[in-house]
């Protein structure tokens, strides 16, 4: 059965991707962008299967009309995606603080206003998919991308809790996490001007890195967007889906570290309740 889909920031990479396996199989896509004409060409051959909407989510006014005007075009949407996202390349004294604000604008705030615009129709039909497009980054570190990670790292731990929320209404979360690929991502990152007392760092190892070619892209974009298709397709509703081989092993040495570093305190973190005898250990 075709399903209609809501995707955000569709004018290239991951999105554009995303829109174009989805027509070609039948689906229906209500695709958001700042230039609608971006994909005229879509239009042309998908016809009415495809509803486009001009759109910058860091304008949460215009989040709700558009959602608004999505639903009402369409009917019914079954599958959301918040893709839409903006990337900072900077160490932490180098990024501006108009960059830092336009990052957590549309990575954080503008997903947020995108599922909360969403939800009032999806509860109405008592079913539904969100997923909250973030990357390894939002669980995992790297130098040179702290704006970044804080938006990323917030999505994530909101995404987290509205999962909790709205599972009663027969509406899944899921947090896809793809990793490094070579969608446009990385010549797209906005930088700023470089401080030679971060070169001899490791921000300044990465952006050399970066630069080189040597910071890998192991991932296909086409394989991420088609996995993501046929976890809708599954039925399944995981909390997290890692899409990538550097996802997958950066996130999870992650994870390891901090729970051995968690561990390590274990002791003082007891040594601090009120009554130690009756602490549950």
């Amino acid at each position: 059965m075709a399903l209609t889909w809501f995707i955000t920031g569709t004018s290239s990479g991951f999105g554009r991707l995303l829109t174009e396996r989805l027509l070609a199989r039948g689906d229906r896509v209500a695709a958001t962008l700042r230039r609608p004409e971006a994909l005229d060409d879509l239009r042309a051959e998908h016809g009415d299967r495809l509803w486009t909407g001009r759109l910058d989510v860091t304008d949460a006014e215009a989040v709700h009309r558009v959602v608004d005007e999505a639903f009402a075009a369409l009917g019914t949407i079954d599958v959301v995606v918040n893709n839409a996202g903006y990337g900072v390349f900077a160490s932490v004294e180098e990024a501006s603080d108009e960059q830092i604000r336009q990052v957590v604008d549309t990575n954080l705030l503008g997903s947020i206003h995108v599922i909360r615009a969403a939800l009032p129709h999806l509860r109405a039909q008592g079913r539904g998919r969100i997923l909250q497009v973030t990357t390894a980054g939002g669980q995992t570190t790297y130098p040179n991308f702290s704006y970044y990670h804080a938006s990323k790292w917030g999505i994530e731990g909101f995404a987290e809790t509205v999962a909790k929320e709205i599972a009663p209404f027969g509406i899944g979360l899921t947090i896809v996490e793809p990793g490094a690929t070579p969608t446009g991502f990385g010549s797209a990152l906005v930088t700023a001007p470089v401080m030679p007392e971060y070169e001899d760092t490791p921000a300044g190892q990465v952006r050399r890195a970066l630069h080189d070619g040597s910071f890998t892209l192991p991932n296909d974009a086409e394989k991420i967007a088609g996995a993501v298709v046929d976890l809708v397709d599954s039925g399944e509703t995981p909390l997290r889906l890692p899409l990538g081989s550097d996802t997958y092993d950066d996130v999870r040495a992650s994870l390891v570290a901090r729970l051995a570093e968690h561990d390590a305190h274990r002791d003082v973190a007891y040594s601090v309740v009120k009554d130690p005898a009756a602490a549950v250990r």
